[in-house]
């Protein structure tokens, strides 16, 4: 891999042990115990294990730094001016369905600013990373986001609330995907932030939109999208991303225009 920063180094080793804890779980789907947390959101041992291996090796080579984790929440460190954001599986339910689309995502936070990102799907070994300033990288391949410049030709991706989520976010969602496939040429849910990110600093697709997403959720595409050219606002236009739970990430040329759409649904 390109990007072979002492930082990264760290980030893949502990990603890559993870991702063979969670691959052996993932070829025992059957024998799986699941514990309920919540309404449509789920827990497996698998989740927990994983999580557990990336704490402890990240701890290991970066031993004062604080934690922002799924499972176990926060954890301060003597540094308090790193922090790790981790997802041990993105995209849980499709893990659970044995749908092999489900990412180990890692970010890092520097004195208030993301500057490292990792998203990685065991399954297909698709390994997307990126370090400020260094470029973002899916393999050997560097990355840049979709030159397309029209909604009409723009594929986007977003994600659908689930069955828990309050009658008003759910119609707020329905107006949103109303007016967005009016404006574009199509629109996917595949069921993981992180890897939507990835795909859209990838250009598979032009943009990515969703509400009420965790910062664990989105810090290492945040950094991945941006390192490849692409802008990443929350969906008032501001910088708000990892704690007000909405994002819109996309090229340069449809941003302003995908912010007016969501900014009319506001007006309506």
């Amino acid at each position: 891999m390109p990007l072979n920063t002492p930082l990264m180094n760290v980030m893949t080793a502990a990603a890559r042990k993870a991702g063979k804890a969670i691959l052996r779980d993932f070829g025992e789907l059957e024998k799986l115990q699941v514990s309920r947390k919540g309404i449509a959101d789920f827990v497996t041992k698998a989740d927990t294990k994983a999580e557990r291996i990336l704490h402890d090796e990240l701890l290991r080579t970066r031993p004062h730094y604080s934690f922002v984790m799924e499972e176990s929440g926060t954890v301060e460190g003597l540094d308090q001016t790193h922090r790790w954001y981790i997802d041990p599986i993105d995209g849980t339910t499709n893990f659970l369905h044995g749908v092999p689309h489900f990412a180990i995502s890692i970010g890092l936070e520097r004195e208030g600013h993301l500057v490292a990102g990792l998203v990685f799907n065991p399954v297909t070994d698709d390994m997307f990373v990126a370090e400020k300033g260094k470029g973002a990288w899916h393999n050997d391949v560097r990355l840049r986001v979709s030159g397309r410049r029209e909604l009409n030709t723009a594929l986007i991706a977003t994600g659908v609330p689930n069955m828990g989520v309050a009658t008003a976010r759910r119609e707020e969602f329905s107006d949103e995907l109303s007016r967005i496939m009016s404006e574009v040429a199509g629109v996917r849910r595949f069921g993981a932030a992180a890897l939507d990110l990835a795909w859209v600093a990838a250009g598979r697709y032009d943009a990515f939109w969703e509400r009420a997403l965790s910062p664990w959720d989105v810090a290492a595409g945040i950094v991945i999208v941006r390192e490849a050219g692409g802008l990443v606002s929350d969906l008032n236009s501001g910088q708000d991303m990892l704690t007000g739970g909405s994002i819109l990430a996309s090229n340069a040329h449809l941003h302003g225009a995908l912010l007016k759409v969501f900014k009319g649904r506001s007006r309506g």
